[in-house]
């Protein structure tokens, strides 16, 4: 196979750094809020005890030092103060100052990447205007992982062109997290399916959710469990309560501010499931049966013991909704869905058991019950693991699915399948020896011996895979698409 590996290479840079919530003694989480503890009171007491000039000049060398770091530096420490205001010991109003001030001793810097920038995903973008007939301009996602291994989403902008080479768009030095919807709702009859499929009997979760209108908002859940607290409802119900308030926090919508570029959003961990990272988005560009495109993502949020399958939704890239994934048949990692519907149903491929690729479909695409398994590892260098690379790709011979295989000493390689278009649980094609192979200057890494990819992109004849080097940085290859589907045909 003429696999053509491009010269591009995308390695982490410390030098990008969100500001995040800072507790000093404690281990920062990407949840964390402010507790009123001694220490806490303790430094906020020290701030108000300094004098104006000292103030002044505190602040001055602060923002002298940040500034050019962070586009709105003053915005952040003022944001900051107000979460903590509700702790101050004092009950009059401060000088912007010294809110100033306070709030830049409770965040701090974290760098996105500084471990590593890998696991690549790649889709066309919503916006195809000025480019030439024969270019496509696309998104990369990847996973960045920084201190403590927490990992998150970011974003790379560029054009692929005619031959199958890319083009990155330049990457802003600076980093945004979004803000959370305030005016995110939440549908009542769907809501009550997701806390029965968490294990939360019938009648506790009706009662926990009395009241609520059809659609409603997180501030009224927390009204309503509130005041079922005050009533001294039963243990059963305010275990209920306590489910629907995690369920809420891990079903959000958050929102980039506008003329941000793709390379300045970072979707950072946001709910208790995702405190220790989000990894492995398997982007998708959905076309619904009306012709309308959505854009789907799922991924693997893990919150220090166990990990939870979510999806991300977006139109734009710039207002994002997240939701659980549920039903019996969700439970370990790899789910890939298909860009459209099969046969009626929303299609997904996932890995269950840890070992084989299963197929699975569901009228809700929130919703999963049952899985097949349709290829099992049969070749030495995929004995250990089997599982995708990424949603499949149509083409005119049927759906192409990339594949990762684990053979001996843990060494990932990139395989592929071809499987049908109207039944894909029948396997038309597969290689018998892997696609792409660590290279030697590829098997050194985070995690040594390893390609891998989370999605790939098929434009003018060429398959473009962005594929992760050893778990540390990401790369480039193109393959014509001709001569892999003659292979896997044959």
């Amino acid at each position: 196979m003429n696999i053509h590996r491009q010269s591009l290479e995308l390695r982490p840079d410390p030098r990008r750094v969100l500001v995040r919530p800072f507790m000093a003694s404690v281990v920062v989480k990407p949840t964390g809020h402010a507790e009123p503890s001694r220490h806490l009171l303790d430094m906020l007491a020290r701030v108000l005890m300094l004098d104006e000039a000292t103030v002044r000049d505190t602040l001055e060398g602060v923002l002298a030092e940040f500034t050019d770091r962070h586009e709105d530096i003053r915005d952040i420490f003022l944001h900051r103060y107000e979460q903590l205001a509700p702790l101050l010991p004092i009950d009059r109003d401060l000088d912007e100052n010294r809110k100033l001030l306070i709030g830049s001793y409770f965040i701090n810097e974290y760098s996105l990447e500084s471990s590593a920038l890998f696991n690549p995903s790649i889709v066309p973008a919503p916006d195809q205007s000025g480019l030439k007939s024969d270019e496509m301009r696309f998104i990369l996602s990847l996973r960045a992982t920084g201190e403590g291994h927490i990992s998150s989403i970011t974003f790379r902008s560029g054009i692929a062109m005619a031959d199958g080479t890319v083009r990155l768009d330049p990457v802003s030095k600076f980093v945004h997290a979004p803000r959370p919807e305030p005016a995110a709702r939440y549908d009542l009859n769907l809501f009550r399916r997701k806390l029965y499929e968490v294990g939360v009997e019938y009648d506790a979760a009706r009662h926990a959710l009395s009241g609520l209108p059809e659609s409603f908002r997180m501030q009224e859940l927390r009204g309503r469990v509130a005041h079922l607290r005050r009533e001294g409802a039963e243990p059963v119900v305010l275990r209920a309560c306590d489910r629907a308030i995690l369920l809420a926090e891990a079903n959000y919508a958050v929102r980039f501010k506008d003329c941000l570029s793709m390379s300045e959003k970072v979707i950072f961990p946001f709910s208790p499931m995702e405190s220790n990272g989000i990894e492995d988005a398997r982007f998708v560009r959905f076309t619904e049966d009306n012709g309308e495109v959505v854009y789907y993502a799922t991924y693997t949020a893990y919150n220090g013991s166990v990990v939870f399958p979510q999806m991300l939704k977006t139109r734009d890239f710039c207002e994002f909704r997240t939701n659980t994934l549920n039903g019996t048949a969700v439970c370990n990692k790899g789910f890939a869905l298909f860009p459209r519907k099969i046969n009626g149903c929303y299609a997904m491929l996932s890995r269950q058991d840890g070992e084989n690729i299963h197929l699975m479909y569901s009228e809700h695409p929130h919703f999963w019950y049952e899985s097949k398994v349709i290829l099992r590892p049969s070749f030495p260098w995929e004995f250990t693991q089997l599982g995708n690379c990424g949603s499949p790709i149509e083409t005119e011979a049927g759906w192409l699915v990339l594949t990762h295989g684990v053979g001996p000493m843990r060494k990932y390689c990139i395989g592929a399948v071809l499987l049908d278009r109207d039944d894909p649980s029948r396997v038309l094609g597969r290689l018998r020896e892997p696609l792409m192979r660590p290279a030697p200057d590829e098997r050194e890494g985070y995690v040594p011996n390893v390609v891998y990819t989370c999605g790939a992109l098929l434009h003018q004849g060429t398959l473009i895979i962005p594929y992760a080097v050893s778990d540390t940085a990401t790369r480039f290859a193109s393959v014509g698409i001709g001569e892999l589907l003659d292979a896997l045909r044959h």
